[in-house]
C-alpha cells in the first residue's frame, strides 16, 4: 500500500510540473542602461564593441547597422512555444563609423512597434537605400541611354 501512495504522488506531482511553463530565451539585446552609455555622434564602432559588445547579426553593406536581437518563448507542456517577447536594437552608424542612430523595436500584437529612438540629423545624405531608389523612380531619361 505504501508502494502505491508514493508512486501515485510521484506521478501526479510529475504531471503537474510538465503542465509549468517554461521560460527560454535566445539571443541578446543591451538594456536602456547599457545603451545610455552609448553617445550619439560620438562614440564609434569600437567603442560601441567595448560597450556593449558586437552582436550576433549586422547588415550585408559595408558600414551597415549592428543589430542585437533577443527573443523570450513560453513552453508548456506539449504544446509548441510561443513568443511572449522581441527586442531589436538597431545601432547604426555614419560614413566616419560614428553612432548615428540607436532604435529600439519590439513587437506588440504581431506590429513591429518602435520602442524608442536616439537619432542625429542627417538630413538627405542619410536616406535608406529603399527610399534613395524609390526617390529616383520616374527620373529615368531615355535620351541619355542614346548619347544625347
Amino acid at each position: 500500500m505504501k508502494h502505491s501512495v508514493f508512486a501515485l504522488v510521484a506521478i501526479v506531482t510529475l504531471a503537474l510540473s510538465a503542465c509549468s511553463p517554461v521560460p527560454r530565451y535566445h539571443g541578446y539585446a543591451p538594456d536602456d542602461m547599457q545603451l545610455a552609455d552609448i553617445e550619439v555622434g560620438q562614440d564609434t564602432r569600437d567603442d560601441v564593441a567595448e560597450k556593449v559588445g558586437r552582436p550576433g547579426v549586422s547588415g550585408v553593406m559595408e558600414g551597415a547597422a549592428w543589430y542585437y536581437v533577443q527573443s523570450d518563448w513560453v513552453e508548456e507542456g506539449w504544446r509548441a512555444p510561443v513568443e511572449v517577447k522581441r527586442e531589436v536594437v538597431a545601432i547604426s552608424f555614419d560614413g566616419s563609423d560614428r553612432v548615428a542612430n540607436i532604435e529600439r523595436f519590439g513587437l506588440a500584437e504581431g506590429e513591429v512597434v518602435a520602442l524608442s529612438r536616439r537619432v542625429t540629423n542627417t538630413g538627405p545624405s542619410g536616406q535608406s537605400i529603399l527610399r534613395q531608389l524609390l526617390s529616383n523612380f520616374g527620373q529615368f531619361n531615355p535620351a541619355q541611354m542614346l548619347g544625347g
